[in-house]
């Protein structure tokens, strides 16, 4: 066998020109359709017109081309068939040895922030995917490019041999079927949002390599980092690394937290993450302020954690930052200074990330387990003022409440059964992952040791029973925030009156698992 003709077209024509040139020189003879065609033939290239394999034109605003018998039976022909050979013959037609296709831009289409619904229906494309779905069915005989990044190899194999190996053809395949699912689910979630389907009978999703990592969470696990196609803006997906070392697998899903975590503070904040729960958040009138509250908060766990701000890096936070040992540090930019002080340390990821960017609607948050997954909404509640009851004989003053409803969003973050203890706009305990709820108030009441006197607390969860608030009034805590919902919050809410503790509910709940 030996490639003779090629059909291309091409939406996007990056490296089209040199690529169709070389062919040209292998003696492949070259058919094309519209602005590809039309590109060919400024450059000189000779080509032949889809209209005249087909004998039919272009018709209904080009929406009708390459959909036909003349076109498919070339791509669908088994070679080696003697039927099909005799089909082809007594029919007059010809064999397409070569497709080369890319697709109309839809997800760039749809991302645009002023796209209408029909702009994009008008860019799904239809006979741009039927080509390479029945070139790549018969890549046994037929060699398919959709990626341009293969175009050196094809070249190297036709120069060689005259065509391509049965291998890289089925590697081409491959792609081919892969590139046309992540279209096609890119569409399905397009319309699935239109129509408000939340979540349909098949769920189709779609992500695309940004880097091959090291190991996964562990040395003798391997993985890989993949994006959303159409993440926006404040997604670590869309982070520029200015400085450092390769992202690893613990790095991203700690980051990730870091930078959801952060998000929900308005004002200057920085919140350090380890192993995916905070270790530190503060706030405060600069960042400055906020970091020096956030490694107050816990200055052991801080070492080798992942720090995220929502303010520019300023040269006075950057050289507080430069004194301890931290994997990343994330922030919407950095002062030249702050990256002149940074940057000495050669191993230090800097990311530069907008984190007061919000995503037009955040995508739901996918679990896997054997044989399947788990998707919900992100869990996104903004707690409101008639969310908030008081459920006790005294009420919160101001400043409790405050510092309740800044431990509030930070127990949110934090893995269940979880407590914080807030005080001054800072975390100065946290009890992360316990199987049970006193577990987790001790290990953060230990936490702050004496701060413990005159703090708040925050559970992601209803108490059980009186035992937490016992033993928070021990460690003299004098405000709580919690769901309420336990059968027993009577017993909680005699207990905080017993010991002059104003305590809250919210009516919400946030397991975080």
């Amino acid at each position: 066998m030996a490639i003779r003709r090629a059909l291309i077209s091409l939406s996007d024509k990056t490296g089209l020109v040199d690529f169709a040139r070389e062919l040209v020189n292998l003696g492949v003879e070259l058919i094309s359709t519209g602005g590809t065609k039309s590109l060919l033939e400024k450059e000189g290239l000779p080509v032949v017109g889809i209209s005249e394999v087909t004998g039919f034109p272009e018709i209904l605003d080009g929406r009708v081309k390459t959909l036909h018998p003349n076109v498919h039976s070339g791509l669908l022909a088994i070679r080696d068939s003697e039927e099909h050979q005799a089909t082809m013959k007594e029919l007059g037609l010809d064999y397409i040895d070569l497709v080369v296709v890319n697709l109309y831009p839809f997800a760039e289409t749809i991302v645009k922030p002023d796209v209408t619904y029909e702009d994009a229906i008008e860019n799904i494309d239809i006979g741009g995917p039927t080509m390479l779905r029945s070139a790549a069915k018969n890549h046994a005989f037929v060699t398919v490019v959709v990626d341009n990044a293969d175009y050196a190899k094809v070249v190297e194999e036709l120069r060689a041999e005259g065509d391509t190996t049965l291998e890289t053809r089925k590697r081409l395949a491959a792609k081919v079927f892969r590139h046309t699912a992540a279209y096609d689910a890119l569409i399905s979630d397009y319309l699935c949002e239109q129509q408000g389907e939340v979540f349909p009978e098949r769920y189709t999703v779609t992500y695309e390599k940004v880097q091959d990592l090291r190991y996964g969470e562990n040395p003798h696990q391997k993985a890989a980092f993949y994006r959303n196609p159409l993440a926006e803006a404040g997604s670590l997906t869309t982070a520029e690394q200015l400085h450092g070392k390769e992202l690893s697998y613990n790095n991203i899903n700690d980051a990730n937290t870091a930078v959801q975590i952060v998000k929900e503070f308005s004002e200057p904040a920085v919140v350090a993450v380890k192993h995916m729960n905070p270790c530190g958040v503060g706030i405060g009138a600069t960042i400055l302020d906020a970091y020096r509250k956030a490694y107050e908060a816990d200055p052991v766990s801080i070492f080798g954690g992942i720090v995220a701000a929502n303010r520019t890096i300023d040269e006075a936070t950057a050289q507080l930052l430069h004194e301890i040992f931290l994997e990343i540090v994330i922030a919407p930019d950095f002062t030249p200074e702050a990256l002149e002080i940074l940057m000495k340390k050669k191993n230090i990821r800097l990311l530069k990330l907008d984190v007061t960017a919000s995503a037009s609607k955040a995508k739901p948050v996918i679990t896997s387990i054997d044989g399947g997954m788990l998707v919900q909404d992100r869990d996104e509640y903004a707690l409101t003022e008639a969310d908030i009851k008081v459920v006790t004989d005294r009420k919160p003053t101001e400043e409790e409440m405050k510092q309740l409803l800044f431990a509030w969003k930070v127990v949110k973050n934090v893995k269940s059964n979880a407590i914080v203890l807030a005080a001054d706009n800072m975390t100065i305990g946290v009890g992360a992952g316990q199987m049970n709820r006193v577990g987790a108030a001790r290990i953060a009441i230990e936490q702050a040791g004496d701060l413990a006197q005159g703090s708040v607390l925050a559970s992601d969860a209803f108490f059980p029973m009186g035992d937490t608030l016992e033993i928070a009034a021990k460690a003299g805590i004098k405000a709580v925030i919690q769901p309420g919902g336990s059968i027993k919050d009577e017993e909680s809410i005699r207990v905080a009156n017993e010991n002059g503790i104003a305590m809250v509910m919210t009516g919400v709940r946030h397991f975080r698992h």
